[in-house]
């Protein structure tokens, strides 16, 4: 009878290891447009704040959360993604120039592959990776907003085979910028309300790609 317990418990463990690794693994229909705007934006100013806190395990589980629930990917594939995309926050973060800043490149190609899975049409990853990180320097060498704004509507236009002339693709380019410079110009001194009005920004931005990117 004791045997027969052991086994049948080895039985179960082993057909649960199995269930969970297949929930884990079996690919879903990932969509890079079935994003809830409001949601976006509240997940993406929690990662703004685990990035200038240097809260990288947080900034990992929103990664992930946005990845699995706002387009769809399967656990293990949103797991690859948020770590994807902590890894160039994390590398890009204490760099001063272009040339060390292209340290992350490699992991920004990384997480745009992953997201071509899910994107309506096909798209260069590598122009993709390397027009975020153009943005993501651009920032930190006084650009104007509405001008790195261009290069994230040019990134959304890629990723979503839109035209970057698009009145939509170009004001959540813009928007999200502005979102970025109202950020930074706040630098250590940011407040709660502060947050408020970046994530309501960061609402009006992702509300326009939607529509764009709907029709």
């Amino acid at each position: 009878m004791f045997t027969r317990k052991i086994v049948l418990n080895v039985v179960l463990g082993v057909a649960a290891s199995a269930a969970l690794a297949a929930y884990a693994v079996i690919p879903r229909h990932a969509d890079l447009r079935a994003f809830d705007p409001a949601e976006m934006a509240r997940l993406e100013t929690a990662m703004w704040r685990d990035y200038y806190d240097k809260r990288y395990v947080a900034l990992f589980y929103h990664l992930y959360e946005s990845t699995r629930t706002l387009f769809g990917f399967s656990p293990f594939r949103s797991l690859h993604i948020a770590s994807s995309a902590a890894v160039a926050a994390r590398t890009f973060q204490p760099t001063r120039s272009r040339q060390r800043a292209d340290a992350a490149l490699p992991a920004l190609v990384a997480y745009y592959r992953d997201f071509a899975a899910a994107a309506p049409v096909a798209f260069d990853v590598e122009e993709a990776a390397r027009l975020e990180l153009d943005w993501w320097q651009a920032r930190r060498e006084a650009v104007a907003p509405r001008d790195y704004g261009l290069t994230i509507a040019r990134i959304a236009a890629l990723t979503y085979g839109k035209s970057a002339d698009d009145a939509g693709i170009r004001q959540f380019g813009i928007v999200r910028a502005e979102a970025m410079a109202f950020r930074d110009a706040r630098g250590e001194g940011i407040a709660a309300a502060d947050w408020v009005r970046i994530e309501g920004q960061l609402g009006e931005a992702y509300q326009a790609l939607k529509a764009s990117v709907a029709r």
